[in-house]
C-alpha cells in the first residue's frame, strides 16, 4: 500500500491527518524500520505495532491534527518509557496534512517505493484464488498466470496483476507457485523454472506420488540433483493436513514469507560483511526478534 495515496484519500473525506512512520528501530521492537500508520480524528489505517507505543502514537498525532507541514519526532526506550518488557528504542516521524499538502503528497506518491518480493503463480482455481487473497495484504508483487482467459474473477487486490500467457512469457524472477488445472503445463513449468536461477523458490502443488513421479521426469528431461532439490513439492506446511483451500493457501503463505525473510536476511548480512561489520557485531545490531 502507498500511504501518500491513502493519505490523500483521507484528506478529501476528513481534512487532515497525520502520518507516523518508524526512522528509527533498535533492539527488541514490534516493527521495522519504515513501518508506518496513518491516524485521522476518527481511527487509522496501517500499524507500526500495536501496544502502547501505537497508542501513544496516536495520542501524539492527533494533537497535531489540523496543523499541517508540522513535524514532530518523538523517541521512545520501550521499557523505562512505557513500561513495555522489550528492551528496544524506537524514534518515530509525525507528519501532519490538509488540503494545501496534496500537491507535494502526489509527488511523493510518485516517489514512494516499497520493496516487493514478485511472486508468479500459475492457476487460478480455488486454491489459486485464496491463495492471492491471503498474499494480498503482504509485501510480495505477484503476478497471477493462468492460460484459460476467463478464469479470473472480476476484482483482484492491487498488488495482482492478471496474465493469460506461456512459462516463458515470465520475465521477472522472485518465487513461482505452481497450480494449475494441467500436470502437463505443471511439468513444463517445473522443467523451465529448474533451469533458470532467476526463481528462488519453486513450489508445486501435489502429493509424495506426484513429487516421485515429477522426478523421474526431470531426471529424464537431463536436470542433475542440485536443480531437481531446488524444487518444492508438496508445498506448504507438513503439519497441516487440511485441504481447505484456505488452509492451503495460510500455510503456503507461511512458506513464503519463511523464505522472503530468508533471502532478505541473507542479502542483508552480505552487505553487511562488505562493509567490514562482522557476524557478532551484526547480531547485537540487528537482533531478529519481534517483542
Amino acid at each position: 500500500m502507498n500511504p501518500f495515496a491513502t493519505i490523500i484519500d483521507v484528506i478529501k473525506t476528513q481534512g487532515t491527518c497525520a502520518l507516523v512512520t518508524i526512522t528509527s528501530a533498535e533492539g527488541s521492537t514490534p516493527r521495522d524500520e519504515g513501518a508506518w500508520m496513518i491516524v485521522t480524528r476518527h481511527g487509522y489505517h496501517g500499524t507500526i505495532g500495536g501496544g502502547t507505543v501505537e497508542w501513544h502514537a496516536m495520542a501524539e498525532a492527533q494533537n497535531l491534527l489540523g496543523k499541517p507541514a508540522t513535524i514532530k519526532t518523538v523517541s521512545k526506550m520501550l521499557g523505562p518509557d512505557l513500561g513495555q518488557c522489550c528492551g528496544g528504542r524506537m524514534t518515530l516521524s509525525i507528519e501532519c496534512f490538509d488540503p494545501s499538502s496534496v500537491p507535494q503528497l502526489e509527488t511523493r506518491v510518485t516517489n514512494f517505493q516499497t520493496p516487493l518480493r514478485p511472486v508468479h503463480i500459475w492457476g487460478a482455481g480455488h486454491v489459486g484464488r485464496a491463495l492471492v487473497m491471503a498474499l494480498a495484504p503482504l509485501p510480495f508483487r505477484i503476478s497471477w498466470w493462468d492460460s484459460r482467459p476467463n478464469a479470473f474473477p472480476a476484482l483482484v487486490p492491487q498488488n495482482v496483476t492478471c496474465h493469460t500467457g506461456h512459462p516463458q512469457d515470465m520475465v521477472d524472477g522472485g518465487f513461482l507457485i505452481i497450480m494449475t488445472h494441467s500436470h502437463a503445463l505443471d511439468f513444463q513449468l517445473v522443467d523451465l523454472a529448474l533451469r533458470d536461477p532467476k526463481f528462488a523458490f519453486v513450489g508445486l502443488i501435489g502429493s509424495d506420488t506426484k513429487r516421485a513421479r515429477f522426478i523421474s521426469r526431470l531426471r529424464a528431461a537431463g536436470h542433475d540433483e542440485a536443480a531437481i532439490a531446488r524444487l518444492c513439492c508438496p508445498i506448504g506446511s507438513t503439519i497441516i493436513k487440511s485441504k481447505l483451500p484456505a488452509a492451503i493457501a495460510a500455510s503456503v503463505v507461511v512458506q513464503l514469507l519463511e523464505q522472503d525473510e530468508a533471502l532478505r536476511h541473507q542479502t542483508t548480512t552480505v552487505m553487511l560483511a562488505q562493509a567490514g561489520i562482522s557476524v557478532s557485531d551484526q547480531k547485537q545490531r540487528f537482533p531478529l526478534s519481534r517483542e
